[in-house]
This record gives C-alpha cells, structure tokens and sequence, in this order.
C-alpha cells in the first residue's frame, strides 16, 4: 500500500540568490551533503542528512519569487486538497507535475502564508516520529489571525490541535500535531512582520551553530534561548537573508 499521508510536512526547498552560496553554508553549519537528482531533462539538487533525503536547492525560479524556504506538505488527492484550498478563501499560485516525483502545488493561505503541496507517485518522503538531528524539527506560522489561520490548515490537512499557549498582549500561540507528535506553531505576527513559515532544523547544539550562522556571513535575530520544555532554540537568517531556525534537544 503507497504511503500518501495527508498533512505530513514531506520535503523543504531552499530557493536562493547565490546557490553554490548556500551549498556551502548549510553543509557547513548542519553537516547536510548534496545529492543531484537527475531525471534525465532537470537536474535538480537534494539536501542529504546521511543517506536520507530531506529537501532541495534551487536558484529563484522568476524574479518575482523572493529567497525563501518553502514547506511541502503531502497528500493522497491534489484534485480534493486544491478544491479545499479555494473552498476555504486560499490562492492556488502555481500547479506542476514531474515525472517518478508527483504532482504538487503552490499555495497562498487565506491570510497569505506561502507553503505548497504534493501527491508523490509513490510513498511520501519522511515521517512521522520525533526530529533527528540534521531533520526539520519544528514550523512556525507567523498570521494576521491565528484562529482563521488555524482554522484553515486544520480542516485542510486534517491537523490535530496541540498545546494553546497564552502569550498576554500578543495573544495565543496554537501547536499543532499529527497524532501524539506535535510539529508547530501558529501566532499573530507582530506589527510590520509578513506572513510566513519559519523552519527550524535540529542540530546538535543551538548556541554554536548560531555562532558558526555569524561567522559565516549570516545574521542571529533572536535567541539563542530557552523554550518550554528545556530545549533550545535561534532564529537567524543566512548569508543569502533568508529566515531559518535552528533548534537543539536537550533531553533526547
């Protein structure tokens, strides 16, 4: 039986300014290989953890596409997902298929956080169990409005709601899960901050990799810092400016 979750975050692409820029500074702060994937008419380049597969590089497809990472989650039916999307007030930007890949989608959410979708041809990449090291281990969803935004992916993707955290003025920050695994966080943006995902990626240490970020060209905008639970977390941007986070585990 093929293995097409619906609502599993499957593959997270890089796309950049200054590829070869890029290459060279995740592997170095992560410890991430390349990989090239070649069908045969576009190469198309992997990050590796290992021998596993975990995302892709790529430089900017249009110049209207701003350097970013984007987040794919999977599904058993584009058609049915698409139909939601639109049902529910989001923007499909952008339908493709790749032969031995899928088909796959970008998204604009209602409140304008971009992120895309997939039907693999086959089973759908990652899992389903807690972040290894040099995996994607949390998403945040910085909205215009938590609930509407809450309300949107959950009845889309069929994500099960998590811990509510009370954050006073700024108001509540939702997790959310796939089952007993929780995999984010969505919150109201402050004042000036677009929508979007922020990806973090475990690593073995938050406080030296976000010294190594600096060293190597890029920024650290907040942290590193302590969160719930002990672990430990930075939010930076690369040398190319791109918004990432690092995370590491304290117990485990």
């Amino acid at each position: 039986m093929s293995d097409k979750p619906l609502g599993r975050f499957t593959w997270h692409e890089l796309m950049t300014s200054d590829p070869d820029a890029a290459r060279d500074f995740y592997t170095r702060l992560v410890g991430w290989g390349t990989s090239i994937w070649d069908s045969g008419k576009d190469p198309y380049e992997m990050w590796m953890n290992g021998e596993m597969p975990v995302g892709g590089l790529m430089g900017l497809p249009t110049p209207e596409v701003p350097p970013c990472w984007l987040s794919y989650l999977s599904t058993p039916d584009l058609d049915e997902t698409l139909a939601s999307v639109r049902r529910l007030g989001g923007t499909v930007l952008q339908e493709m298929a790749v032969p031995e890949v899928g088909r796959f989608a970008v998204l604009q959410d209602p409140q304008g956080g971009v992120f895309a979708v997939i039907e693999p041809e086959g089973d759908a990449a990652g899992h389903d169990g807690p972040a290894e090291v040099g995996e994607f281990s949390w998403r945040d969803l910085a909205t215009t409005d938590m609930d509407a935004a809450w309300a949107f992916y959950s009845e889309v993707f069929g994500l099960d709601a998590a811990n509510r955290m009370d954050m006073g003025p700024n108001g509540f920050y939702q997790m959310f899960s796939r089952g007993a695994h929780p995999l984010g966080g969505i919150y109201n943006a402050p004042d000036g901050m677009p929508p979007g995902w922020l990806l973090y990626i475990r690593v073995p240490d938050a406080h030296a990799a976000a010294e190594a970020v600096k060293e190597m060209g890029g920024q650290v905008l907040n942290g590193p810092m302590e969160v719930p639970g002990g672990d430990f977390i930075a939010q930076c941007l690369d040398a190319q400016g791109v918004p990432f986070a690092v995370h590491s585990v304290t117990n485990g």
